[in-house]
C-alpha cells in the first residue's frame, strides 16, 4: 500500500507502517467522531504506541503533549472512548476515529469538546444510548436508569412488556399525543434493555438492514 493510496477499510495494526508520523514530528492528528450520530466529539494526538494500544486495546488512547506519555480517554473519570474504528485521510497523515463515549466526553462535563448543543431528530436516540451509559457508570442518586438497570434484565424487560402494553393501548384509545409519549417510554426501556445484555440500537438497525437486503435481493430475483 502506498502512502497516497486512498483510505478503505478501517486501519488494522499491519497499516501502522504506512502512516506518514515523520510529518508532524512523530504525531498524527486524531479527530474522534460519534459512531452512530457523527457528531465531532473532540481533537486528540496519537504517536504510533497510542494507536497501537487503540488497536489492541478497543479503547482510544493518545499521547499526551504535555505529559510526554500515553493516556487512555476516561482513565480515571470512567467516560471511555470504546473504540468501533480507525480510517486514515487521503495523504495518510491524519486520523479519523469513529467511537462510542461512556457519558461526556469533554473534562468540563459537556457531550463534546465543542460544547453541549443538543442532537436533533433520531440522532438523539444516540445520544440517548450514551446518557443511559453514563448513568450505569456514575450511579447518581436518584437515578431511575441505575435502579432499573440495577435490577437486571428481568425486570427491564417486565417494563419493556408493560410499555409495550401501554403504546398498544394508546394507539386505540388514546390522543396522538399519549401514543408518542407512551412510544418514548417503550423506547426508552428497550434501549435499557438492550444495554443490559450488552447490546446496542446499531446492532438492531443492522439486522433490519440485513432483513431489508435479503428481500431486496430476493425481490429482483423473481422472474
Amino acid at each position: 500500500m502506498n502512502r497516497n493510496d486512498p483510505p478503505a477499510a478501517p486501519l488494522s495494526l499491519a497499516d501502522i507502517g504506512t502512516l506518514d508520523f515523520e510529518k508532524a514530528g512523530g504525531l498524527l492528528p486524531a479527530i474522534v467522531q460519534h459512531a452512530r450520530s457523527s457528531a465531532v466529539l473532540m481533537l486528540g494526538y496519537m504517536n504510533r504506541e497510542a494507536l497501537r494500544e487503540t488497536l489492541t486495546r478497543r479503547r482510544v488512547v493518545f499521547f499526551s503533549r504535555s505529559r510526554q506519555c500515553l493516556w487512555e480517554k476516561g482513565e480515571t473519570s470512567g467516560h471511555t472512548l470504546e473504540l468501533v474504528g480507525v480510517r486514515t485521510d487521503c495523504d495518510r497523515d491524519t486520523l479519523l476515529v469513529a467511537a462510542l463515549p461512556a457519558g461526556p466526553v469533554c473534562h468540563t462535563g459537556t457531550a463534546t469538546c465543542f460544547g453541549d448543543e443538543p442532537p436533533a431528530g433520531l440522532t438523539f436516540l444516540c445520544a440517548l444510548e450514551s446518557i443511559i451509559a453514563q448513568r450505569i457508570v456514575e450511579r447518581p442518586e436518584g437515578s431511575y436508569t441505575a435502579r432499573l438497570y440495577g435490577a437486571g434484565p428481568k425486570r427491564i424487560a417486565q417494563k419493556v412488556g408493560e410499555e409495550g402494553l401501554e403504546v398498544a393501548l394508546a394507539a386505540v384509545a388514546e390522543t396522538d399525543d399519549k401514543l408518542v409519549a407512551e412510544s418514548a417510554d417503550l423506547i426508552y426501556h428497550l434501549l435499557l434493555l438492550l444495554k443490559s445484555r450488552g447490546l446496542s440500537l446499531e446492532r438492531v438497525a443492522a439486522e433490519l438492514e440485513a432483513r431489508h437486503s435479503e428481500r431486496s435481493a430476493a425481490a429482483t430475483a423473481k422472474p
